[in-house]
């Protein structure tokens, strides 16, 4: 998370399914050049590539949605 910060994602949340062993996390990202750009440039980043371990040996799979808040925290 730290390194994703610097990349500037921000982490707006994270749970684990128990049930099915996922960890489920959404991230944000406000940059103009788009969430596509920034993360292949995380990816492709010294920093990424220099992670040790490196943890997508812990992800069995990784899929991407875009979202759009419907209603506010406070209103939860």
């Amino acid at each position: 998370m730290p390194l994703r910060r610097r990349f500037g994602f921000v982490v707006l949340g994270a749970w684990v399914v128990e049930e099915a062993d996922e960890l489920v996390w959404i991230l944000g990202y406000d940059g103009s050049d788009g969430l596509a750009s920034a993360d292949r440039r995380y990816y492709v980043s010294y920093e990424r590539r220099a992670l040790d371990p490196d943890p997508a040996q812990w992800f069995v799979s990784s899929e991407g949605a875009r979202l759009r808040q419907v209603l506010e925290p406070d209103v939860l």
